[in-house]
């Protein structure tokens, strides 16, 4: 069985990789895609442009480039996915799309970035104009395991469970939410910073929006800080008093600094959309159950005695196992054979199916 990859969706900077700038309803398969399709590894959607990792290590870009967020050295958009050669040398084995750059985890455990550096996203602060180039982000010192990229921020954890933010792009809301009041400096920094109040806790994975960020460490606690006014830190603020209460404007000065989120303890999967979370607890299926009302597409689920939940998607007749948002900017996800599809915020769509037998 040979994997096909799909893309549909908006499509006005020909994020979609077919080769034009038309919207797409239907899903169609990118039968020319330059990148070989049964190498394909994964695939991540940003704001407007897109990417995919093949099984050699190699990223094939396509989509929005005004701010040379494809790292191909210039800003024209992009309509066919194409080979990010400035990273020959490297294996690729992970990227995290935001909304105007781009983050790039090798195996080495290095982390380049490229794209817009306007509220300091690349972790490059020297860099002030656009960056058409991936660059080392030379100030993560240690090697890295997950990274996330979120509307104008990002995250990395280490080898270690430490964790770095970087980008301005949470400061603006904690400011105006916080008056008068200091800052902890990684919402501020515009080059790699710890991230505080996770100092006792080795972090495993990271997970960005818009406006706030989760961490998910080793033994699975997870982690928010950010913004709240959705609830989408999933706790409460606790007042003076020691009364818990909801969390109010004149408390959100305690959503900067990471918290646990008790009620998911065991968990080994997060996510974040623009202004929600998911995460897959041990203990509760109804958490998985949850993630197919995300899929952009009608769908049935099912599941099994194995307690895998089942999606089958109509006409395609085919059979997906497991869901999932991405990082980011209202993206979501469908893991087949072991294939991710990730959705963007402009509701474009990448898909990898594994062709019935």
């Amino acid at each position: 069985m040979e994997p096909a990859l799909f893309a549909w969706g908006a499509n006005s900077y020909g994020q979609l990789g077919l080769g034009h700038k038309e919207d797409v309803m239907v899903p169609q398969s990118l039968k020319d895609v330059s990148c070989k399709c049964q190498d394909v590894k994964s695939i991540t959607g940003g704001g407007g442009h897109s990417a995919v990792i093949t099984g050699a290590g190699e990223l094939f870009v396509c989509g929005h480039n005004k701010d040379g967020q494809l790292g191909l050295n210039h800003t024209e958009d992009v309509l066919h996915f194409t080979l990010c050669a400035a990273l020959s040398g490297f294996c690729v084995k992970q990227v995290a799309c935001g909304w105007d750059f781009t983050i790039i985890l090798v195996g080495s455990g290095l982390v380049l970035s490229c794209g817009s550096n306007s509220f300091g996203q690349l972790g490059v602060p020297q860099i002030s104009s656009p960056c058409l180039i991936p660059q080392k982000i030379e100030s993560l010192k240690e090697k890295v395991v997950d990274v996330a990229a979120g509307l104008r921020h990002a995250l990395a954890a280490t080898e270690s469970g430490l964790v770095f933010q970087w980008g301005t792009g949470m400061a603006s809301w904690a400011k105006r939410a916080n008056q008068g009041k200091t800052l902890p400096l990684f919402l501020t920094a515009k080059e790699p910073c710890e991230v505080t109040g996770l100092e006792d806790v080795k972090v495993k994975r990271v997970a960005a929006s818009s406006y706030h960020s989760v961490s998910l460490t080793e033994n699975g606690r997870v982690f928010t800080w950010g913004r709240a006014d959705y609830g989408q830190l999933g706790r409460r603020a606790v007042v003076p008093d020691g009364q818990e209460e909801c969390i109010a404007s004149e408390h959100l000065e305690l959503c900067n600094i990471p918290i646990s989120v008790p009620c998911l303890n065991g968990a080994s999967q997060i996510a974040c959309g623009s202004e929600h979370n998911l995460a897959v607890v041990a203990h509760s299926l109804s958490r998985v159950e949850l993630l197919c009302t995300v899929i952009m597409f009608p769908a049935r689920h099912y599941t099994t005695s194995t307690g895998i939940i089942l999606l089958r998607q109509e006409p395609y007749k085919r059979w997906v196992a497991g869901a999932s948002l991405g990082d980011g900017m209202n993206m979501g996800c469908v893991v087949m054979a072991q294939k991710q599809m990730f959705v963007s915020r402009s509701q474009s769509k990448l898909l990898v199916m594994q062709n019935s037998s």
